[in-house]
């Protein structure tokens, strides 16, 4: 599983397309994180979509949303995003809580005429410009891209942006919707290992069964007006839509082998990504050490494409190309770094 993952990374960086990464929460909080009691929500209180939600979020839960078109799942993450109101029951949130949303139709709200690096500087205030490309390049831009107008970004790197932006500031809770609908193979590889990456707590929503399969460790049932844990996998709830049967309870199934209980899952999972930090961070180092690299030869590519250098001084057109050169080599170096810690931590987290 770790080789087939590996395969797309390969050719993230020969296309020279940085890794997406999410800023960690800024501070650990305690679980749970949001503790809904007898919560009813939706667009008015005379018809409310969801009724009776008791649940829970922890700091370390992976959560997938599953559910027909139509029955809450927006409506739900909407209510965990603080943008939209309960209308009764109660909402016990952890103080400091940092709660970050994607959902695609966000996609419009980027500014068309300005670049990433102009979305990026009102939020780095006072920064220095190269520190602003760094943390750009940390959401999967690529340096020739950087000044490019959002009006003219492909819809993967407008998604890519837009995922930096709203989780600029380390959140606790991460919420996804549908955020594949306009990544590509290599996109969508780079987005799941920024999330298992990702130490805060995520809920997803999408239709993509690769995505959640690799990142998530409980799934949710949103159906008949509820939000409840769903005892079963992808495949259980394929067939049901399919045959239109819900499967039979657990209790009736014969486990030859006891699975563990999901909150000693998570505590396990979470202590496995304690133990891969100081690796993470090396595979970071190398990440912002290609995105420097990255820039330094296009800011030469630049410089040496100007026919009037090589008449007006070719000794510096000289250095010019023996800088590119060593810059070259240099990234070739480190990206093969990468490719090995990368490959290290793959195979430690399958």
């Amino acid at each position: 599983k770790a080789l087939e993952r590996m395969a797309p990374i390969a050719a993230v960086t020969e296309e020279r397309s940085a890794p997406i990464r999410f800023p960690e929460p800024e501070k650990k909080l305690a679980s749970p994180i949001i503790r809904l009691e007898g919560v009813e929500a939706g667009y008015s209180a005379d018809t409310p979509i969801l009724r009776r939600l008791d649940l829970r979020i922890d700091q370390d839960d992976r959560i997938g949303l599953l559910g027909s078109n139509g029955n809450g799942k927006s409506t739900f993450a909407k209510l965990i995003a603080n943008r939209l109101e309960f209308v009764s029951g109660e909402t016990v949130k952890a103080q400091q809580l940092k709660v970050a949303m994607f959902a695609q139709h966000q996609l419009d709200d980027l500014r068309p005429e300005e670049t990433p690096v102009d979305h990026v500087r009102p939020l780095m205030q006072g920064a220095a410009e190269s520190r602003v490309r760094a943390r750009v390049a940390q959401m999967g831009l690529d340096t020739s891209r950087m000044d490019t107008k959002a009006k003219d970004l492909s819809g993967g790197e407008k998604a890519r942006l837009l995922l930096g932006l709203v989780s600029f500031d380390g959140p606790n809770l991460l919420i996804l919707d549908e955020p594949t609908n306009h990544l590509d193979i290599d996109s969508r590889d780079a987005l799941m290992m920024a999330l298992n990456d990702y130490s805060g707590a995520v809920i997803i929503i999408s239709h993509d069964r690769h995505l959640i399969e690799a990142t998530v460790d409980r799934l949710w049932l949103v159906r008949d007006g509820s939000v409840q844990p769903y005892d079963g996998d992808i495949e259980d709830y394929r067939s049901e839509v399919l045959t239109g049967k819900r499967p039979a309870a657990k209790a009736e199934k014969v486990e030859t082998v006891p699975q563990k209980p999901a909150a000693e899952r998570r505590k396990d999972a979470a202590e496995r990504r304690r133990e891969l930090e100081p690796l993470k961070k090396q595979i970071r180092d190398a990440e912002n050490q290609m995105a420097r690299l990255q820039k330094q030869i296009a800011d030469l590519d630049s410089e040496l494409a100007r026919p009037e250098l090589y008449e007006k001084d070719p000794g510096k057109a000289a250095r010019l190309a023996q800088d590119r050169s060593n810059a070259e080599k240099r990234l070739t170096g480190i990206e093969e770094e990468w490719l090995s810690m990368s490959d290290r931590y793959e195979k430690a987290v399958a």
